[in-house]
């Protein structure tokens, strides 16, 4: 255990077998069972929202997360002197749920929908809400058109360049179709429900937030944890992200998809309008973007060649997208 760990962990009323690290956090084995020391960028106005949510959530009976323990001094935060922050939340033994197993995503998908029912309701505290979608795709529609007036200044084009250059019409025109729709959607009548009803989102819901039971006989949830980045917004919007990552694991097949969609639907409807939304949603070549993003604010002299296959894989899933679009939505996707 490194010394700042354990200086963290001394701030907490507990003794510690063991630790071990697991993706970006500390796993702890503890006379009190396991938890997890995670470093936080929350600002002190967030966590009452967050401890709110957890305890409504237990309230209504719904015990499968994690929650944040105190420390010795009553707090949720530990601060150590160089400012950084930490929290500490009691931890589930299971492990992530596998994302090419079928009856695991199923699994996650209907907790989903069982948490998305929970998920409405006033909160005291602020949990703030998502911004508008709209402005959020025109942004990253001038940030692809920037990238690429730098690209073409470019002397010595690499790898990167070039195929960033020879891909950019066919993604572009992707983005503005996507946004398009978007503005000629009930995206606004779905957003404003949300606000008005209170409909909240977990935000990051990935199968690394996804526990499941170790027992291989079972495909159950254990826990969903990482609360950290919940809000008000379409609560679609964490099916889509589900979804969206796991097509890209899995080659995007159309069964998963069904069955991803259906274990949500049977708990939880998914109206037009919500579909309507999921297709618009994945229409955006969003890891395109991302990697173009990564790439401006990055090094530029020296882009690795995971960066190059994050690009080529990006631009070759866009042609797996378009005939999943039609089979899944049963309507092609305009002009494209």
């Amino acid at each position: 255990m490194q010394e700042l760990e354990q200086n963290v962990l001394e701030q907490y009323n507990m003794e510690i077998s063991s630790t071990r690290k697991i993706r970006g956090a500390v796993l702890c084995d503890t006379n009190r069972g396991w938890f997890l020391l995670k470093e936080v960028s929350l600002t002190a106005n967030r966590i009452p929202a967050l401890c709110e949510l957890y305890e409504y959530l237990r309230t209504e009976g719904y015990t499968h997360l994690d929650h944040i323990e105190m420390n010795r001094e009553g707090g949720h935060i530990t601060e150590m002197e160089n400012g950084e922050k930490y929290i500490l939340k009691r931890w589930c033994d299971g492990k992530e749920c596998e994302i090419r197993r079928s009856e695991e995503l199923v699994e996650a998908s209907a907790e989903l929908a069982k948490l998305h029912l929970l998920l409405q309701h006033p909160m005291e505290n602020k949990c703030g809400q998502a911004e508008h979608l709209v402005k959020i795709y025109e942004k990253h529609d001038r940030e692809l058109k920037k990238v690429r007036r730098f690209i073409r200044k470019v002397p010595l084009k690499g790898e990167f360049e070039c195929a960033f250059l020879k891909a950019f019409d066919s993604m572009y025109e992707w983005a503005q179709a996507a946004t398009e729709e978007l503005g000629n959607s009930d995206y606004e009548k779905l957003r404003n429900d949300c606000f008005l009803t209170g409909k909240m989102i977990h935000g990051e819901y990935n199968y690394h937030n996804i526990l499941m039971c170790r027992d291989m006989r079972s495909s159950k949830v254990a826990a969903i944890t990482n609360f950290e980045k919940f809000h008000q917004d379409v609560q679609v919007e964490d099916l889509y992200y589900f979804l969206r990552k796991t097509m890209e694991k899995n080659g995007w097949k159309e069964r998963f998809a069904d069955a991803v969609l259906n274990a949500y639907s049977a708990i939880r409807p998914i109206s037009p309008d919500e579909m309507d939304y999921l297709r618009i949603r994945l229409m955006y070549p969003e890891k395109f973007w991302k990697v173009a993003s990564v790439y401006y604010h990055s090094n530029k002299a020296w882009m690795s060649v995971k960066n190059v296959e994050k690009l080529q894989t990006a631009v070759m899933q866009m042609k797996q997208k378009k005939k999943f679009l039609k089979a899944v939505f049963n309507e092609p996707v305009q002009g494209l």
